[in-house]
């Protein structure tokens, strides 16, 4: 999946319900988050538990996270909506 042109969808910050504080409520930043979506390394699946796609892989500050997300928007532009992202154990491949 080729992000790099994706927009991204970010609710207000400020708002506690958003998708924004959720992720900053893991300690991690939009911008982190961002890093994974367009990161060259980055794998991606289907989450078990919510049936969403997920993402893992590394942030600009070095944290491997995962990352599950919604698309809203197949077309172009391809529209991306992070639901929630956490750290997770780096894998042992």
């Amino acid at each position: 999946m080729d992000l790099q042109n994706a927009l991204i969808d970010w609710d207000d910050p400020n708002d506690e319900a958003s998708n924004a504080a959720h992720v900053a409520e893991h300690d991690l930043s939009t911008e982190e988050v961002e890093s994974v979506l367009r990161g060259e390394n980055t794998r991606f699946d289907v989450s078990d538990r919510s049936g969403r796609p997920i993402a893992f892989g590394y942030t600009s500050t070095g944290r491997f996270i995962a990352l599950v997300f919604e698309v809203l928007n197949w077309d172009d532009p391809l529209v991306i909506r992070p639901i929630t992202a956490y750290e997770v154990s780096e894998p042992t491949e």
